[in-house]
């Protein structure tokens, strides 16, 4: 994915700010494909995606824009997630004992809570990008190569963090 210069302006803070009209016009298809790939449902992802950008032109004026691909990649993960825990709410996805299905199936606060709580600690005890790499190959179904690529790492290390997050997940499946 090929990262284009946006046009950009100054904003009160002395930063650039988005113009959220060019960033439709550059990125709607990555953005759909994107919400396409995550939710499996063309009139969900078409839903998701027209949120995103509906959330780009009301905070044009607080974002930057020195990375557009970046900032509208993570929203749209970010959407499609809050999507398809609403959607988990109202459609249980399993009567499955482990600890992800229990956090993909949360319905009632004090789950939803729980939820919260678990993945705040095994995401906390990892980088940030480490939840990008998770997303990235678990959910999108990215190879380790390309992954590794997307996130400037070598494919072992990509691998690593991987693999650091499996071990988390076990201790806490034993908690």
């Amino acid at each position: 994915m090929e990262a284009e210069n946006v046009e950009i302006a100054e904003n009160g803070a002395g930063h650039a700010a988005v113009d959220a009209a060019e960033l439709f016009r550059k990125y709607w298809p990555m953005v759909l494909r994107r919400c396409r790939s995550m939710l499996g449902d063309t009139d969900r992802a078409v839903d998701a995606a027209q949120e995103v950008f509906i959330i780009v032109h009301e905070k044009q004026d607080l974002l930057h824009a020195g990375h557009p691909v970046s900032l509208l990649w993570r929203m749209a993960t970010n959407q499609c997630l809050k999507e398809l825990q609403r959607y988990s709410t109202r459609h249980k996805v399993s009567d499955g004992d482990s600890l992800l299905e229990r956090i993909a199936s949360a319905g009632d606060d004090e789950e939803r809570h729980m939820s919260r709580g678990v993945l705040k600690k095994l995401f906390g005890k990892h980088p940030e990008s480490s939840r990008t790499i998770a997303v990235l190959h678990l959910v999108d179904g990215f190879t380790l190569e390309e992954t590794a690529q997307m996130v400037k790492m070598s494919v072992n290390g990509v691998r690593k963090r991987l693999q650091a997050l499996r071990d988390t997940l076990k201790e806490l499946e034993g908690v």
